[in-house]
């Protein structure tokens, strides 16, 4: 039985370059025609015909009795047999054999050396490698002389699998994963993302029983004041990187994070943003960053080879991965002490939610369980505009237990350490999508400065009738009347049909889950 510290050695005929630097692994990506260099620096690539992750393709191995009991099967984890697993590693391993160099990544996913897991990634691209060690924690001398893996990812990205219905996958993309064997496989698909979200997987798996709980979310902590963490849990273009990044405060981690009792670390070392519309005066941080070491997917590129951020072309979903300390204000190492303020984002496509409320400790359940947002364009395969959607935990795709084990953490680490928690809405006001209008970032910032410094826990509140949520009657640099969503639309009658609408939503969704009754009763009226 191969597991994830044989399959190095089951490559070994071909050239492995291990832990390659930045411009080597630049160099090679150039030479061998997988990018080209843009104007700021960074190595622009495309990801051909899969611009998002390929949730539909991805299966859990189903190989482990006792560690089957504790998987949340169902639509996020389907189950392959190990015959056939094992068929398609064989190719794959067969495949990278072939290539005339594999590139090794070997590094740690975790900031906290208590919890971290030691991760190594083969890829045939260079620029997979560059996206590893960018977004992976990189090892001293040291720690790379005395490796071993605890998960091994195989990026066969161009491996071709005809027969993938007799295999039992939903087409020729694979992303499969043992949880018993600790290796991660991916085929069909160059689209980078696949490689760190599995990770998270792993860890979401892994850290609980650890007694660490595993997050979505980004995480920031004041310049002046190190016990003022904060930490903001959303999907993927809700928010959480643009708003992490502050410069008053020092950035942790901007995606996955772990909360244990000594406080929350970054799972990562690295940064993977959204870049669609990107500009300097709107987020600057994120825009200084993506220089040379940076990684761009998909970004449409001028005549001088300067990024239009402003382009879909390709997709929505834009990107750029660079390593946290390219954030001037990186906290270094990525760790923190205990959260004093947790934020849900969601982006709202009915524009019917308020743009900030304050959560009681029984709201905070019910939202975090349900995780209503929207996904947006581009994340995903096939999604060409916002969809309103429910993700457990605001991270449904990635969670292999279910979502009670991580609702019960949180509430667990509310009640001990008195963190206030907030609903955040970045998405639309005045209407729905296709009618109103985004919430506007200097808005959306002025909210979270309110809460940071604690001002906004102080204010008065007014309760919305439908949803319960506490909606602020004011907040400072925030026009009052975009605080109430009713008072943006023209049309209050269609209000109350949408608000009503996804009020229904939101009780179907929640009876998946046994909530507690008085968690139950804390969401919307229907």
């Amino acid at each position: 039985m191969i597991t994830a510290t044989d399959i190095r050695s089951e490559i070994a005929s071909t050239t492995i370059l291990t832990n390659l630097s930045r411009a080597e692994l630049v160099e090679q990506a150039l030479t061998r025609n997988e990018g080209v260099l843009a104007a700021n620096g960074a190595l622009m690539c495309l990801t051909g015909p899969y611009t998002g992750r390929s949730p539909n393709d991805k299966f859990l191995v189903e190989d482990n009795p006792d560690a089957n009991d504790s998987i949340w099967w169902g639509t996020v984890n389907r189950d392959i047999s190990r015959a056939s697993f094992n068929t398609l590693l064989t190719r794959a391993l067969a495949h990278m054999k072939s290539r005339p160099e594999v590139f090794e990544f070997r590094g740690f996913a975790g900031a906290d050396p208590d919890y971290r897991l030691s991760v190594q990634v083969l890829t045939e691209k260079a620029w997979h490698s560059l996206f590893a060690q960018t977004l992976f924690i990189r090892p001293t001398e040291e720690e790379l002389a005395a490796f071993s893996p605890d998960w091994t990812i195989v990026n066969a990205c161009e491996m071709q699998v005809d027969d993938w219905k007799e295999l039992g996958l939903s087409s020729n993309v694979g992303i499969l994963q043992s949880l018993e064997l600790k290796i991660v496989l991916i085929f069909g698909t160059h689209y980078a993302g696949e490689i760190k979200k599995s990770i998270f997987y792993a860890m979401n798996y892994d850290m609980p029983d650890a007694g660490v709980f595993p997050m979505h979310c980004s995480a920031n902590v004041d310049l002046k004041d190190s016990s003022n963490v904060a930490l903001f849990f959303g999907l993927s273009g809700t928010g959480k990187t643009t708003l992490s990044a502050d410069p008053e405060r020092a950035l942790i981690g901007d995606d996955e994070h772990g909360w244990s009792d000594a406080g929350v670390f970054n799972f990562e070392g690295g940064c993977y943003a959204k870049c669609i519309k990107l500009s300097e005066e709107g987020e600057p941080q994120i825009w200084n960053a993506i220089r040379f070491g940076s990684v761009l997917e998909n970004v449409v590129l001028n005549e001088r080879r300067q990024p239009d951020y402003d382009d879909g072309q390709y997709t929505e979903n834009t990107r750029v991965t660079y390593p946290v300390d390219f954030i001037p204000n990186a906290q270094i190492p990525s760790v923190g002490g205990q959260p004093r303020n947790v934020i849900f984002l969601t982006a709202d496509a009915f524009g019917v939610l308020p743009p900030v409320s304050k959560l009681t400790r029984q709201q905070a359940m019910y939202y975090f369980v349900n995780g209503y947002t929207s996904k947006l364009a581009g994340t995903e395969r096939g999604v060409t505009e916002p969809q309103p959607s429910f993700s457990p935990c605001f991270g449904g795709p990635f969670l292999p237990r279910p979502p009670k084990v991580y609702a019960d953490m949180l509430a667990e680490r509310i009640d001990q350490h008195g963190a206030d928690v907030w609903l955040l809405n970045t998405g639309w006001s005045g209407g729905p999508y296709g009618v109103g209008s985004r919430f506007k970032l200097a808005y959306t910032r002025a909210m979270v400065t309110a809460i940071l410094d604690g001002s906004l826990s102080k204010a008065e509140y007014k309760q919305d009738p439908i949803f319960g949520l506490h909606i602020p009657t004011a907040v400072h640099g925030v026009p009052t009347e975009v605080l109430n969503p009713r008072d943006t639309w023209a049309d209050k009658a269609a209000y109350d049909a949408k608000a009503r609408d996804l009020a229904q939503r939101f009780s179907d969704n929640s009876k998946k889950f046994e909530l507690a009754p008085d968690v139950e009763a804390a969401g919307p009226t229907v």
